[in-house]
């Protein structure tokens, strides 16, 4: 299995190694030469050999370059990122849960491979396997395997509930991913079944870190802060300290993508961060979202106008763009708004909580006397 992979991205060329953070950027000689060996079944190019000595530590000096490398082509769509909900059913109930539905359905496993090979095709280096719970789909593991064959770096947005499985875990460790990030939702059986609806969810969540640490798996932590857990902040951030390389916090819950209100009742008094400025996002342009069924969309959140993946191809995707641009623009209740330019949600989300009737505080500068935040 190849050790380093070397890819297009937009008008550069990169080289990464799966389960590493750290990549190199390259000239397009160095590409091209890379791909002529690979081709040709001469030795690791000696300024590669090098770079891979000192970016990650390995000696791969007078190894074949075919198996060594996996050289991706230039496409004609150059997309970069793709997020896929492969499955949106879930094992635990989340009251916070920002998807309209949690269906357990998706694609038969033969046409799951069929739109991976799309998403190579597309140029897609950084793939996000999401859900629902990905981990419980019964083709997870198949659909793993063959992304990362197919030379994508890969992130797992998961529960933890799986991660004590020893399938999984050792298909972790032969073939580690780019990421594995772990939403934490408390401290204690107390507050965690509380906000996931599930009782012995944090017992499954405790086995699935201390398996994933066992076996050298990395781990991201994502501390969701809601009024279950505000009070267990510090055993959260313990807990993520001794099991994660690194965590995040977030203490922002949004409504449904459709606009449904519930999921704001888990909202933390006092932990609503209005400090980011939005100031952009590519959504559509370089990277895009897939549903359960092939259905690509901007991102997760902007839905709108679903091209259908598996009947259109790749061709479907040069539309992409243009619908992105619609839905970003400030229309609605926003148009007009003299305090755009530092608004901290984008369009679609703006949306969402508009049709949920939230409270303007909780997206809208005018909620807070009309002042920037």
């Amino acid at each position: 299995m190849h050790q380093v992979i070397a890819s297009p991205q937009h008008d550069r060329f990169v080289i990464v190694r799966p389960g590493s953070r750290k990549g190199m950027q390259i000239p397009s000689t160095m590409y091209r030469d890379l791909a002529e060996a690979v081709q040709n079944g001469t030795p690791v190019p000696d300024w590669l050999a090098d770079a891979a000595r000192t970016a990650w530590g390995v000696d791969i000096s007078g190894e074949p370059s075919k198996g060594t490398a996996l050289v991706r082509p230039v496409t004609r769509l150059n997309y970069s990122r793709a997020t896929w909900e492969i499955n949106k059913g879930c094992n635990f109930n989340c009251e916070h849960c920002y998807l309209a539905e949690r269906k357990f359905e998706g694609l038969p496993r033969d046409e799951k491979s069929r739109l991976l090979e799309m998403l190579r095709d597309a140029g897609v280096l950084w793939l996000q396997f999401t859900g629902g719970e990905p981990t419980i789909d019964r083709d997870f593991r198949d659909a793993y395997r063959e992304a990362y064959g197919m030379g994508m770096m890969i992130e797992i947005l998961t529960n933890g509930s799986r991660l004590h499985q020893t399938e999984t875990v050792e298909l972790l460790s032969a073939m580690p991913p780019h990421k594995v990030t772990v939403s934490l939702y408390g401290a204690s059986p107390e507050s965690f079944d509380s906000l996931t609806r599930k009782p012995g969810a944090f017992k499954l969540l405790s086995k699935g870190l201390k398996a994933a640490k066992e076996a050298g798996v990395s781990l991201e932590l994502a501390l969701i802060i809601t009024k279950h857990n505000a009070h267990e902040i510090e055993a959260m951030r313990a807990i993520a300290e001794e099991y994660a390389t690194t965590y995040s916090e977030y203490g922002n819950i949004s409504p449904t993508y459709d606009g449904n209100p519930e999921p704001l009742a888990a909202q933390a008094p006092g932990f609503l961060n209005k400090s980011t400025v939005f100031k952009g996002c590519p959504a559509g342009h370089t990277f895009f979202h897939v549903d359960p069924h092939g259905f690509v969309t901007m991102c997760k959140v902007g839905r709108e106008n679903p091209i259908n993946l598996m009947v259109e191809g790749l061709p479907g995707l040069l539309r992409l763009p243009g619908i992105a641009d619609a839905q970003m623009l400030r229309s609605g209740g926003c148009g007009g708004c003299k305090l755009s330019a530092t608004c901290r949600v984008c369009r679609p989300l703006a949306k969402a909580y508009q049709e949920a009737k939230a409270p303007l505080e909780t997206y809208c500068q005018h909620g807070n006397g009309g002042k920037a935040a």
